[in-house]
């Protein structure tokens, strides 16, 4: 009987275990791929992963404070095409206002980004913030009608 206990995925192979200390001949014999001395060869030795043999360490390099642009990046809200075909009708007017009456954008201050996913069929007037370039193409062919608004900051 199958159940989710005894599940088993058959499409990689399972990987052999690492068996150390089993003669000279078997290539992990004497000393078990620990080399020499030193404390790496002692039981007990935990090694540190964030040690870079004497260069110095990543983390020690990464500044712990400091000041950061990720506040000040300019966040799209996106749109596809495809969406706008689905939410409006014939001689509507899409933009971030009827979007959010829509309910499909919340927020204040959003900007908006319209996506080249999809086909519109439906003669609508576009207005938003961005057009990617597929988007830009698709509503040139089309004939739809679309312009850019700038927001100030």
């Amino acid at each position: 009987m199958l159940t989710l206990g005894n599940l088993r995925n058959t499409t990689k192979e399972r990987k052999s275990v690492k068996r150390v200390g089993r003669g000279l001949g078997s290539g992990l014999g004497k000393t078990c791929g620990r080399g020499e001395k030193g404390a790496g060869s002692r039981s007990g030795y935990k090694r540190r992963y964030t040690y870079e043999g004497g260069q110095f360490r990543m983390f020690m390099k990464m500044p712990y404070r400091g000041f950061s642009n990720a506040r000040f990046r300019t966040a799209y809200e996106p749109v596809n095409l495809d969406q706008i075909n689905e939410m409006f009708n014939d001689g509507d007017v899409v933009n971030v206002e009827t979007l959010t009456h829509q309910g499909f954008i919340k927020g204040r201050n959003i900007r908006l980004k319209v996506l080249g996913n999809g086909e519109l069929t439906k003669k609508v007037t576009i207005e938003a913030d961005a057009f990617s370039e597929s988007a830009k193409d698709k509503l040139n062919k089309a004939k739809i009608k679309f312009r850019l608004t700038g927001q100030t900051e």
